[in-house]
């Protein structure tokens, strides 16, 4: 599609892309063990915003990189955000029974059955992510990019974190920040500049710029996140509202109060448009993702 598509049409677009991809590349329920795979299509395959590949494919567009690789890349990273899910849901972790407005997986399944489904989950995103048509070079690079986002200096290491927050309601604004950019931007960071990383021709100072552009955006994402937690329905959100302030975890809103995180999240917003203002049109679906992750209402 061109810069002249509507915004909507275009993450439709990518959104359907992404679906058929991610549908090819997880194994068929009609292979053995049949209720792993069942539960790994359920936990993948159940709809959602598909915000980080949407992320991956623009991103790909600052650097003319090829869609074969693209949707390689794409598929990777929502394999890993899924497999997160399944885990942040189990009873030990969130202890949550509803996700994208259908039971958790170990509720549909049973808690053995999600923890396998993560495992899976993550490990086939790195064994799709060694297909990409791309150089071994750029390939491995991904790869390590992808690996660190989801390690202990990432994802995980953001969830360890939260979860020894629990019940301190507030955390210094510094440690808040750092946990959500392990725990929300590491992946959406990775997305960033994995989505660019598959094409060509970007300097330094371009990929530090995109760097800027992500860390800002899922900081964003995260703040947006505490806001609908606290002002939006369960029917709304397709999981339990109002689930952190219960769990007294610490947060933006909690830290800041809701008009003062909305604040926030503008200046965001605006930070990450900032840093996007050196490539022109080629970050016109960055510049649109932005403006749709602060705007979301689920």
């Amino acid at each position: 599609m061109n810069a002249a598509t509507p915004f909507q049409d275009w993450m439709i677009a990518a959104q359907a892309r992404t679906e058929a991809a991610l549908a090819a590349a997880l194994p068929s329920a009609l292979v053995l063990p049949h209720r792993l795979h069942d539960a790994m299509r359920y936990a993948s395959l159940a709809g959602g915003k598909r915000v980080r590949p949407l992320l991956v494919f623009a991103a790909g567009e600052i650097s003319a990189a090829p869609v074969a690789a693209l949707e390689v890349a794409a598929v990777a990273v929502e394999l890993i955000h899924s497999y997160s899910l399944v885990h942040d849901d189990l009873p030990a972790m969130d202890d949550d029974t509803l996700r994208r407005g259908r039971p958790t997986c170990h509720v549909e399944y049973d808690e053995a059955t999600a923890l396998l489904t993560g495992d899976a989950l993550q490990t086939l995103a790195f064994e799709h992510l060694a297909t990409l048509p791309l150089t071994p070079e750029v390939a491995l690079k991904l790869i390590a990019l992808l690996a660190h986002a989801s390690g202990s200096r990432g994802m995980a290491g953001g969830q360890a974190i939260d979860l020894a927050a629990v019940g301190q309601k507030t955390l210094a604004p510094p440690e808040l920040e750092l946990m959500h950019a392990m725990k929300t931007g590491a992946l959406i960071r990775a997305a960033v500049l994995m989505g660019a990383g598959c094409g060509t021709g970007l300097a330094a100072a371009e990929t530090e710029l995109l760097d800027r552009f992500a860390k800002r955006a899922g900081l964003l994402f995260q703040v947006v996140d505490d806001i609908l937690d606290c002002t939006a329905s369960t029917a709304t959100l397709g999981k339990t509202a109002g689930k952190d302030t219960a769990a007294e975890k610490p947060t933006y809103v909690s830290l800041l109060g809701l008009e003062a995180a909305r604040a926030h999240a503008d200046e965001l917003r605006t930070e990450a448009l900032t840093a996007l203002s050196a490539f022109g049109a080629r970050a016109q679906r960055l510049e649109e993702l932005a403006q749709f992750i602060c705007d979301r209402r689920f």
